[in-house]
């Protein structure tokens, strides 16, 4: 809006009833403005407009490039040379009942090969859980399977990898018109137990930017060389090995955190908004922005729908209730559970004292917050 960056006008937009206030352009002007570029300047903030990149843009880099991010069969090939002792197989959704288990080195995680915000992903333990858990996604995918295009989620195949030990982390990060890799924020992942694979909470500090910003640059540094990435903003979930191996989960390409979550906590906790930093090819200050925070953390929490009735059963959400539980709410972002599974995001600030408050969320299955038929 401020900036005036030219916003290209999909059907999309009128849901998000902006008005006059952003600079639309059709699809000639984007073609104009990107024609003779390879890698050209262009961001979204949601996954849906992937398939317009693959149509419109295949004079650029970016739709072999998010191919390569996106599809996790291709992801996993890509880094075979890096992790070459990696375990991973691609199975079609009609054989999961059947293919045969007995060789996998238990325990592993089952997820979409194309995916979106943890729908169909589980940990599986072992053979003997292993028909149970696939029922369990059977019934995921299909009550969301109308959500997303087939560029975002689709469920035909599915990855089996390994299951890495460790601490999970999640930042948003760019790569310059040098292929010079910038990071923009970066959130501890917290699970409420070890089969835990949700995204309940993502917790951010100053402490924890500084003692991952050096590594975490250094393996974008490495992706960055490998995969010629220039002009690329990206969304990253890694795990750090108990020996400190550093192994990523995915790389999510052209955006930031799914639903602005990361960005907009970036803006409300840091001050500054990481989607203009990008087109504007800033990179962050953390000495100047981290002074005066060091005894505050900054959490994502995601309302999910973890209450065990289904969205057709539920009459409201107790959001003044919720709010109560937190000592310095930022923004609340109210959803429709039957329309999203989902009641919304909480964006806090929290006193480093007072991390009980997050342990409590993040083991809530929120039945206390909601009214049923």
């Amino acid at each position: 809006m401020k900036n005036g960056y030219p916003t290209l006008a999909l059907s999309s937009i009128k849901e998000l009833n902006l008005g006059g206030s952003i600079n639309l352009i059709n699809n000639d002007e984007a073609n104009r403005i990107v024609k003779g570029k390879e890698y050209p300047l262009f961001y979204t903030n949601s996954e849906n407009t992937i398939d317009w990149i693959e149509k419109n843009l295949q004079k650029t880099k970016l739709p072999d490039i998010i191919d390569l991010f996106k599809d996790k069969i291709h992801f996993r090939r890509f880094l075979k040379e890096l992790y070459p002792d990696f375990f991973f197989e691609e199975i079609n959704m009609g054989d999961l009942l059947t293919v045969d288990t007995s060789g996998y080195p238990f325990p592993v995680i089952l997820k979409p090969k194309v995916g979106f915000f943890s729908v169909g992903v589980h940990k599986i333990n072992s053979v003997e859980q292993w028909n149970e858990i696939v029922r369990k996604v059977e019934n995921e995918i299909e009550k969301v399977t109308d959500l997303y295009p087939a560029s975002v989620l689709n469920a035909g195949s599915f990855i089996v990898e390994q299951y890495i030990e460790g601490n999970e982390y999640a930042f948003d990060a760019y790569f310059d018109s040098n292929g010079e890799p910038v990071i923009l924020n970066i959130f501890k992942h917290f699970f409420s137990n070890e089969n835990d694979v949700g995204d309940r909470v993502y917790l951010s500090s100053g402490e924890i930017i500084n003692e991952k910003l050096k590594p975490f640059t250094e393996f974008l540094e490495q992706l960055g060389n490998s995969a010629d990435l220039k002009n690329f903003p990206l969304h990253a979930e890694v795990r750090i090995t108990n020996n400190g191996t550093l192994f990523p989960i995915e790389i999510n390409p052209m955006r930031f955190g799914g639903w602005c979550t990361t960005p907009d906590s970036t803006y409300f906790s840091y001050g500054f908004n990481p989607i203009e930093y990008f087109f504007n090819q800033q990179k962050p200050d953390w000495n100047t922005i981290l002074s005066g925070r060091e005894d505050k953390l900054y959490s994502i929490i995601l309302l999910d729908n973890t209450t065990g009735y289904e969205p057709d059963d539920i009459t409201s959400f107790d959001y003044d209730k919720l709010l109560q539980n937190f000592e310095h709410p930022l923004e609340l972002r109210k959803m429709n559970v039957a329309d999203y599974h989902m009641f919304g995001f909480l964006f806090c600030e929290t006193e480093r004292t007072n991390f009980k408050e997050i342990e409590k969320i993040l083991r809530s299955d929120l039945t206390e917050f909601i009214k049923t038929k």
